[in-house]
């Protein structure tokens, strides 16, 4: 009988700069993007570049934004699964089974989230061989169910929304006494998901500041990186933008409606994909310069203008924008999206930031995910026509304060910080030495120079078989 070997994808460094794949492995993923979108091959197609080795991304033009400050988005619907959560669950799945903590013909994959991560930890272990669960809570988006089935995991529903997740955790711990061969991939605690958006969205941004300097946008240096917190995976490139630029700042968004950060809150919401309400184990906060809030609701309403004929008309005919600028972020754009976008035209207007400042932010994920919340807008609120739109776009891009801001300074960080403790020592496991060894900055240096180790360890896989 033939030794089976792992099924594999990409290092960090081809992720990062795609270009040093393969030529004729690259091809055949390229290819099999639209043919085949279910082939194992397409674990190649994970990047945030498109196979012309372009960085995929949106400047936001000022009528939009009613600042002047450049805001690059990158946009993610073209990774497989159209999120970038993909790259965060392949790289935690793959170091696991190259450390041997994961058996793929043994082990059956816990993956606990709010959809994204189940989404795309669904993805891969199916395109590697693994058996899969995912967890998420009942009153995420339709879509998001439908997608984590067809790639053939099974779903457990757990109670609540969004912010839900200690009872996702209790199903993980439920699941995990009841067979020693179940594996927790949590998302909120691995360090893979922290790794991946480090390294790799952390560095193509980086690379994305010098190639609009030389279109004459910004100065070759980002001032801002602006994110929401879910796992706290996205937010993970600040550390690599500043460990760039001592002076950028990092900025984290919650909602509202569940500050936990900013206000040791709770409650519920539906930006779906942040505000789990507690801090995770994978987030620096010691390395943060800002919380700042923004409200669920109205991030829905910005999202519907992109998503209504008569929001698309207002863009171009009333506020001038390009059609192929409309054309480009009408897909990619979701819910989280136009948070973080908020939280951008913030930052520009809390730092009094100029022309010749550039904040970057992300799409998580495109309006394919929420055509059912869309519906239940159009019931609640109606279908948006050019007049709504002009008055939305004035009013939740152009009219938000620099309100509900708290800056990281040492008595937030170490609140921030503390709070920890209820979730990861109290209730997780972890220690009180574990915990405090997080405010040394070497503890995460140590986790990020892992990613020349994890590759080493790909390459020499490749090479021999072995492990």
């Amino acid at each position: 009988m033939a030794e089976r070997r792992l099924i594999t994808g990409p290092t960090f460094e081809e992720m990062l700069h795609p270009h040093l794949i393969d030529p004729e492995i690259r091809a055949k993923a390229n290819e099999a993007r639209t043919k085949d979108p279910l082939a194992p091959i397409n674990l190649f197609n994970i990047s945030w570049r498109d196979i012309n080795n372009r960085i995929q991304y949106a400047v936001l033009p000022p009528q939009l934004t009613g600042v002047e400050t450049p805001i690059a988005v990158l946009t993610s619907t073209h990774f497989p699964t159209r999120s970038h959560k993909v790259g965060a669950t392949y790289s935690v799945l793959i170091e696991k089974e190259l450390f041997g903590d994961v058996d793929p013909w043994k082990h059956t994959l816990i993956w606990p989230s709010t959809g994204n991560y189940g989404i795309g930890g669904a993805y891969v272990a199916g395109r590697m061989g693994c058996n899969s669960i995912v967890i998420l809570p009942e009153e995420m988006s339709k879509e998001r169910f439908e997608m984590i089935e067809a790639y053939g995991a099974r779903v457990i529903k757990t109670p609540g929304c969004e912010s839900n997740v200690k009872e996702i955790y209790d199903k993980v711990k439920e699941l995990m006494a009841s067979d020693p061969n179940m594996r927790s991939m949590n998302q909120f605690e691995v360090m893979g998901n922290y790794r991946f958006h480090y390294y790799v969205t952390g560095n193509t941004i980086i690379d994305l500041a010098r190639e609009l300097a030389e279109q004459g946008i910004g100065s070759g240096k980002v001032s801002a990186f602006v994110s929401a917190m879910g796992s706290a995976g996205t937010i993970a490139a600040g550390d690599r933008l500043k460990q760039q630029w001592h002076d950028h700042k990092i900025v984290g968004l919650e909602p509202i409606q569940c500050p936990t950060l900013a206000l040791n809150g709770y409650g519920g919401h539906d930006i779906q994909g942040i505000g789990d309400k507690h801090v995770t184990w994978i987030h620096n906060v010691n390395n943060m310069d800002a919380i700042m809030l923004i409200d669920d609701l109205e991030t829905k309403l910005g999202l519907q203008i992109f998503a209504d004929e008569g929001g698309l008309r207002a863009l171009v005919n009333y506020f001038g924008i390009p059609q192929e600028t409309v054309d480009y972020l009408k897909t990619r754009l979701g819910i989280s999206s136009i948070c973080n976008i908020f939280g951008a035209i913030k930052t520009a207007k809390y730092y009094r930031m100029g022309k010749d400042d550039l904040i970057v932010t992300v799409a998580t994920d495109g309006l394919d995910r929420y055509g059912s919340v869309m519906e239940a807008m159009r019931r609640d609120y109606g279908v948006v026509d050019e007049t709504e739109a002009i008055a939305r776009v004035r009013s939740l891009f152009h009219g938000l304060r620099t309100d509900y801001i708290w800056e990281g300074n040492w008595e937030n960080r170490a609140r921030w910080h503390n709070l920890k403790y209820y979730t990861w020592v109290e209730q997780q496991g972890k220690t009180v030495q574990e915990l405090d060894a997080q405010k040394d900055p070497a503890w995460w240096e140590a986790e990020q120079a892992l990613v020349k180790e994890i590759d080493a360890r790909l390459l020499e896989y490749r090479r021999t078989g072995r492990i």
